[in-house]
């Protein structure tokens, strides 16, 4: 397997991993081009678990700079393994080469958020050595007009 970074021309299996993530692409165009904007931003980096040719994954991470000190933090903004390759490695995989984007560019703290109701992944994120900030942070949301 290998992990490398996300093409436009993994759009079609892209979408669907976000969609067994519970999260419906309008179409593997749109997702190209969300594909393409997002390895144009020197801030983000994708990559995909290539099994051959098969996508078994894909891992998204964003840097940004801390406001109140000097230094940067990445941020996991999706990680999905395909429901078939689950329990192999692939996860750790992916997330090991976001958190080597995340050092690489100086960054001193990785962050992902997790639903509620995933509790297999949160596991998953505590044997990789995160935090759970449960009940010291909380995320609030607001969609723009």
């Amino acid at each position: 397997m290998l992990i490398r970074p996300v093409r436009a021309a993994d759009a079609e299996a892209v979408a669907e991993l976000l969609d067994q993530l519970g999260y419906p692409q309008d179409g593997s165009a749109a997702t190209a081009a969300r594909l393409r904007a997002w390895t144009r931003d020197p801030a983000s980096a994708a990559y995909v678990a290539d099994d051959g040719g098969d996508v078994l994954g894909v891992v998204a991470v964003h840097i940004s700079s801390f406001f109140e000190r000097d230094g940067a933090w990445a941020r996991i903004v999706a990680l999905v393994v395909a429901d078939r390759a689950r329990g192999r490695g692939v996860g750790s995989q992916l997330v090991a080469e976001a958190e080597s984007f995340a050092a690489d560019h100086g960054c001193a703290r990785m962050e992902v958020t997790s639903s509620d109701r995933r509790h297999e992944a949160h596991a998953f994120y505590r044997g990789r050595g995160y935090a759970d900030q449960a009940g010291t942070s909380s995320r609030f949301l607001r969609d723009l007009p």
